[in-house]
């Protein structure tokens, strides 16, 4: 069924990749969507909505200005530094039409904190790089009008072809050890229903900070060796990572910002979906 709401212009920066790929597909048929790519691959050049772009060499402003979007999504790889002067046009751009902007943010913005899970409220703090330019992005974007901005904190994104698991496969198959963290307390969730939850987001004109992780915890060790069960017939070789003692909670919780139960996911239900 086609929505009403059509009206929008969605620009996908990140289109190419595997998250940013998943939004194209969910929301191309309801909305005029475009995205960017940075790779050359024929099926990008030949599709009219898709942009060449680098982020560490172009301007995201001409892009912008072609696509004049309603809404920004922004799943960008690449150079912090190059993302962080990107995202500072993309503020400005949104301050000067009113665009709103739905940015994936990550569970490590909150990986300095080990003790307890973390909600949407909770302050941000990073020991880690990556973690600490996601909270550098973060930071800017809340400086916005409130309304024109949604903030979407992801724990482990997983799916049937998603790069975690061709990775563990790869591993298997070369007789290399697969990672496994005993004491990391996390919670995970799926591409498509962040793809769901996203397209929800977008109709419902929704705003503010998401923590779009299943409703419960797993341990990182015992969810993957459900995994290797059944995704190789070959026995995986494992190393046991311990990076603390304790248990150390990596998990984005939702409590004030929640989604209908249809859109809510648990850790059981992200296994059920990679065994089909």
């Amino acid at each position: 069924m086609k929505e009403s709401n059509s009206k929008h212009r969605i620009l996908i920066l990140g289109a190419s990749g595997y998250i940013g790929h998943s939004i194209y597909k969910e929301l191309g048929p309801y909305f005029r969507t475009f995205g960017t790519y940075r790779t050359p691959r024929k099926e990008f050049e030949a599709n009219k909505q898709f942009f060449q772009y680098n982020v560490e060499e172009d301007d995201v402003y001409e892009i912008l200005e072609a696509c004049k979007p309603t809404i920004i999504i922004s799943t960008l790889r690449g150079d912090f530094n190059a993302q962080i002067i990107a995202h500072q046009h993309i503020t400005e751009y949104i301050l000067d039409t009113g665009t709103k902007v739905i940015f994936l943010s990550s569970a490590n913005a909150f990986d300095a904190y080990s003790k307890y899970p973390s909600y949407e409220l909770d302050k941000t703090l990073s020991h880690s790089v990556y973690g600490h330019f996601k909270i550098k992005i973060e930071n800017m974007l809340l400086r916005l009008p409130k309304k024109q901005v949604a903030i979407l904190r992801l724990p482990m994104v997983f799916g049937v072809n998603c790069p975690r698991i061709q990775e563990i496969k790869s591993l298997i198959s070369d007789n290399e050890a697969v990672e496994i963290f005993p004491n990391l307390i996390m919670n995970v969730t799926l591409d498509k229903k962040v793809t769901q939850q996203i397209h929800y987001i977008i109709n419902r004109n929704k705003y503010g900070v998401f923590h779009l992780g299943s409703t419960d915890l797993v341990h990182h060790d015992e969810f993957i060796k459900e995994i290797l069960a059944f995704v190789s017939e070959k026995k995986a070789l494992l190393k046991h990572v311990f990076t603390t003692n304790d248990d150390r909670y990596l998990a984005v919780l939702p409590k004030y910002n929640k989604l209908p139960k249809h859109l809510q996911i648990t850790s059981q239900t992200v296994l059920e979906e990679l065994q089909k």
